[in-house]
């Protein structure tokens, strides 16, 4: 069980997604209109013709007109403000997968909401609940054998991180619930039958004794297999899936990279101890395809698992999988997207983009919008989308935008776009979040100069009053918009403050201070 403990606390929404055909301008009936995101958490980027699509830690929203105005479907039928895991589009059919926290033991467990379905490019939608099996074991059918199969119950530690789409097929990676596909929109369910670590391919036509299993379980009553034991594979716990046609599917798990050119009957798997030319690490959180004239790559997001040979990078193969070429060594990727012969790669340090197929990369740097003053105060990307000349990039500081064309550089203006709640001209101000801990996060500051572009002074004191920082000293805000000021946790020699309550006080024009309460829990 102590190779899973790697796995337990990598539980990270991870994701990919499936492009095809152009979605059109469009509204969705009973969707809410707002002028920011609903979360500044972004999982998920999707572009589809003018249509940018956002899965968000508060659900589904998109925008038709380059962000400057959302439409939530948090407020129609089927969704709520659960987190979106997944996103899969092809022609009409939309499939989303959601997902949230549950408190099991003082612990946070990461829980499958369901999956959601439109069969009209997003106008309708129907809910499928997290599939789940009942009982302990079953027995599936793979051609001359019959693998018993570990029966996923609940949906806790069952997120759909990944769906792709074939003709009539979709399919879902989950974590628990290993890989699954259904023929009948969500209808029913049928477990995928994959290779277990000790096998790098399967076919119907072998005799195979393994189990289908992804934690080691051990039935007194059951004699199903080895009297009594399933025993696990990293191979059975999933991240990613993506097809590259009808027949080519692509599964990433927590023991490599799986694909089949048969639509998901024989399997061939390739990970960091069975090639010459391996991808960095086996644990593969994205996978898609970069189509450029007659070449066709498929890039891999690999993280390193339990061998401490395993490096995270991305891995890249333009021969099908044979052999592989690694690069980015070291940078946790999370998501990929191509255009043309460009590469963007979304990771833990920042947006990559490579136009010489990983040779060479250039990083986003800060991401900062010089007009609204927000910036992303981590360096960390979960995903990425582009179109055309159309960067976005997303993550737990928000959505951001940029050009990438011969006449701007990418990467060089950023347009930054964080939902807050409007305090508008009250004379309030409050601080976000609430307590914030200087180790791993930032806390903002949130206030309004009410319309008028003035300069503003920010000071920080201690419980008994006593100046900390100062943050701002007559710094020119416009009036037409709201701010937010960033404090990273240190005083005025650049000292980490100490665990408190902390206040704030913000002068506009030398007007009557905002005050406000910072609280630091580490």
């Amino acid at each position: 069980m102590k190779r899973f403990a790697l796995i337990l606390t990598c539980l990270i929404v991870f994701g990919g997604f499936l492009a095809a055909q152009v979605i059109n301008s469009f509204a969705i009936p009973n969707s809410e209109t707002t002028p920011l995101p609903r979360s500044n958490i972004v999982n998920k980027i999707v572009l589809r013709g003018d249509t940018l699509w956002l899965g968000s830690g508060k659900g589904l929203g998109f925008s038709v007109d380059a962000g400057r105005s959302w439409s939530q479907l948090t407020a129609s039928d089927s969704f709520d403000d659960k987190g979106v895991s997944a996103l899969a589009f092809r022609n009409n059919e939309i499939w989303v997968a959601t997902a949230y926290t549950t408190k099991l033991d003082n612990q946070s467990i990461q829980t499958g909401h369901g999956l959601h379905y439109s069969a009209d490019r997003g106008r309708t939608w129907k809910f499928i609940p997290q599939p789940v099996d009942t009982g302990k074991v079953d027995t599936l059918i793979y051609g001359r054998n019959r693998i018993p199969a570990l029966a996923i119950t609940v949906p806790q530690q069952n997120v759909t991180y990944d769906i792709a789409l074939t003709h009539n097929t979709v399919w879902i990676a989950s974590w628990g619930g290993m890989l699954r596909k259904s023929t009948n929109q969500g209808r029913t369910w049928q477990r995928i039958v994959l290779p277990p670590d000790n096998l790098n391919q399967i076919s119907p036509s072998d005799s195979l004794r393994f189990a289908l299993s992804n934690v080691n379980k051990f039935f007194a009553s059951d004699s199903l297999y080895n009297k009594d034991t399933l025993r696990a594979s990293l191979n059975h716990v999933m991240f990613s899936v993506y097809a590259n046609d009808d027949s080519t599917i692509w599964v990433g798990t927590a023991n490599g990279v799986n694909k089949s050119t048969d639509g998901g009957a024989s399997w061939r798997k390739f990970n960091h101890q069975n090639q010459l030319k391996p991808i960095s690490g086996n644990f593969v959180v994205g996978i898609t395809e970069q189509r450029w004239g007659s070449k066709r790559i498929i890039w891999a997001a690999t993280v390193n698992a339990v061998d401490p040979d395993e490096k995270r990078g991305v891995s890249f193969s333009t021969d099908g999988g044979e052999t592989w070429s690694t690069s980015l060594l070291g940078e946790w990727a999370h998501s990929i997207a191509t255009r043309d012969s460009i590469v963007y790669v979304a990771t833990d340090g920042g947006l990559y983009r490579s136009s010489d197929f990983g040779k060479s990369w250039i990083r986003s740097g800060t991401i900062y919008d010089p007009v609204t003053l927000q910036r992303f105060a981590t360096s960390v990307v979960y995903a990425v989308g582009v179109r055309g000349e159309n960067v976005w990039a997303g993550g737990p500081d928000g959505l951001a935008h940029t050009e990438d064309s011969p006449s701007m550089a990418f990467g060089n203006t950023w347009n930054v776009f964080r939902t807050y709640q409007p305090v508008q001209a009250s004379g309030t101000t409050y601080s976000y979040p609430l307590p914030f801990s200087p180790s791993s996060e930032v806390v903002r500051l949130h206030y309004s100069t009410s319309g008028k572009t003035v300069p503003v002074t920010i000071r920080i004191f201690d419980f008994a009053m006593q100046p900390v920082k100062t943050l701002l000293q007559n710094a020119t805000r416009s009036g037409s918009m709201e701010h937010d000021e960033i404090w990273d946790g240190r005083d005025n020699r650049y000292r980490r403050v100490s665990n408190g309550i902390y206040f704030y006080r913000i002068e506009v024009d030398g007007g009557e201070p905002q005050w406000g309460k910072i609280f630091v829990l580490q």
